[in-house]
């Protein structure tokens, strides 16, 4: 366990300054003359002096204590040990992440707040997040940041399982029903949010009668397409048809005859298999020369390279993504600059999670005195992405805002 005391004041964590000063404002009074018969002059009594009162001295902010379990693996730091390349990329997840949320913390901290830090190794062992769960000062702590990974979140909150403190979950999109703790707080959307924030835009953007859905045959794909569906049935009230369809070998002709060449035809591909959506899209592209097509994707199709861009254009490709930054935004800008500064290295993806995660439970933490609370009347937009919690029993708090993305000028860009 290493303790780490975050009292530096600026985004460059090197000091902190806290003002103490007390103002004795003093008021004179207004002279008071008392006339005498005998000389025709007299002179005024000298002011009185009346000191007002010692302002009482700032209470100190009350310090909250956040437990953050991360899976450094420190052991393999030891002689005759070594990463694996699994660990090694764990680990370094672990670094950024960290060191991301240590740089929000330390910039609250020169607001007036104050924390005490304490980091847990996981060790990247499911056994040993279990262990974690039964540690006095990681169950007393105001707010418990991980497991990271779905498998070790769940073997710890399966001890946590009574009226506690929030345990975030700060990377894993795992569908917190997996997880069951009403205490956990979901912050990276999970694929259930992707598929409705796509339905959403579907229903009420581009208002179709039809929606095609093509399916590889792999059941997974349930996870996008049974949310989704359900979202369309309920915003469109049953007016927008959703058309399945099983494609094999790239076979669009029994979907052809339903295509209209007038308006254009809503495609929703759930699929994640890369010889599928190869042979698929193929097909789709060149169907697309006689009929204007709309293409929605699956949010991991951001990551793949496989994906040529100029093809996603031409299908006029939408995903949905939790991540998006502004790297010309000033907020963007100064973080950048404040962690190069800090660390000498650029922020990777998880530096960035961690700083908006570290800004928002920071601040919560600080108004409400080491008190998590009102998620859900509390939105934040950060540098990664923006925070709007809902609520579920038996579950918990779920983050659920998620951006629409498009293919223009060969880059994908914010639509929403």
């Amino acid at each position: 366990m290493i303790s780490v005391r975050n009292r530096l004041p600026q985004l460059s964590g090197n000091k902190r300054l806290i003002v103490l000063g007390i103002a004795l404002i003093i008021a004179a009074c207004s002279p008071k003359v008392r006339p005498v018969v005998a000389p025709p002059k007299t002179e005024p009594d000298k002011p009185v002096v009346k000191p007002e009162p010692p302002k009482p001295k700032p209470v100190p902010a009350r310090q909250s204590t956040i437990a953050m379990l991360l899976p450094f693996a420190l052991d393999h730091l030891n002689p005759g040990s070594g990463y694996t390349d699994i660990s090694l990329k764990q680990a370094n997840i672990a670094l950024d992440y960290y060191q991301g949320f240590k740089l929000a913390l330390d910039s609250l901290t020169a607001l007036g707040y104050n924390y005490k830090l304490h980091i847990y190794d996981t060790k990247g062992v499911v056994s040993q997040s279990y262990a974690l769960a039964y540690n006095p000062q990681v169950r007393a702590s105001d707010l418990i940041v991980g497991p990271i990974f779905p498998d070790d979140l769940k073997a710890f909150t399966s001890v946590l399982v009574g009226a506690r403190k929030p345990i975030v979950s700060p990377l894993a999109p795992a569908a917190p029903a997996t997880i069951a703790n009403q205490n956990l707080v979901t912050v990276i959307p999970p694929l259930e949010y992707h598929a409705w924030a796509a339905a959403k835009y579907i229903t009420q953007r581009l208002n179709t009668r039809k929606v095609f859905v093509l399916k590889s045959g792999y059941s997974e794909e349930n996870d996008y397409i049974i949310p989704f569906k359900n979202t369309i049935d309920s915003l469109s009230k049953g007016r927008t048809q959703v058309v399945q369809t099983t494609i094999v070998r790239g076979r669009l002709n029994l979907l052809e005859s339903q295509f209209t060449t007038d308006s254009p035809n809503i495609i929703v591909i759930p699929s994640t298999n890369q010889a599928f959506l190869a042979v698929t899209m193929r097909t789709l592209d060149s169907l697309s020369k006689t009929y204007p097509v709309i293409l929605f994707g699956h949010p991991n199709w951001e990551k793949f390279s496989f994906l040529r861009s100029d093809l996603l254009q031409r299908l006029r490709t939408h995903i949905t993504s939790a991540d998006v930054v502004d790297y010309k935004d000033a907020a963007t800008i100064n973080f950048q600059r404040a962690y190069r500064k800090n660390y000498r290295i650029d922020p990777s993806e998880y530096a960035l999670k961690g700083f908006d995660q570290g800004m928002y439970f920071g601040k919560l933490l600080g108004a409400n005195n080491g008190d998590v609370k009102n998620l859900t009347a509390n939105d934040f937009n950060g540098i990664d992405n923006d925070f709007h919690f809902i609520k579920k029993p038996g579950v918990g708090y779920i983050n659920t805002h998620v951006n629409i993305m498009d293919y223009r000028n060969y880059e994908l860009r914010k639509i929403e």
